[in-house]
């Protein structure tokens, strides 16, 4: 699905109340839309919890990006991971 797409949707849900959290992939599109809480990987398209079979890799992102739902911060709230 489209990043920009995400982010859009992902704000029109939070107006319901519904807090969202999304991955990331380009720096420049989230900036741009603005998605509440973001975490950027710097993973190639195709491969946005890192390398295929690294489960140890996947579920540190995943809760990394969960962390992100208490965050007290105001929205947007984008976070970059390092590799």
């Amino acid at each position: 699905m489209c990043n920009q797409s995400v982010g859009l949707i992902q704000r029109a849900v939070e107006e319901v109340g519904i807090s969202t959290v999304s991955i990331a992939l380009v720096e420049s599109i989230a900036k741009r839309v603005k998605p509440p809480r973001a975490l950027l990987v710097p993973y190639r398209f195709g491969y946005p919890l890192g390398e295929p079979n690294n489960l140890t890799l996947q579920h540190a992102i995943i809760a990394e990006a969960l962390a992100l739902l208490q965050d007290e911060g105001t929205p947007p709230i984008l976070k970059s991971r390092r590799r």
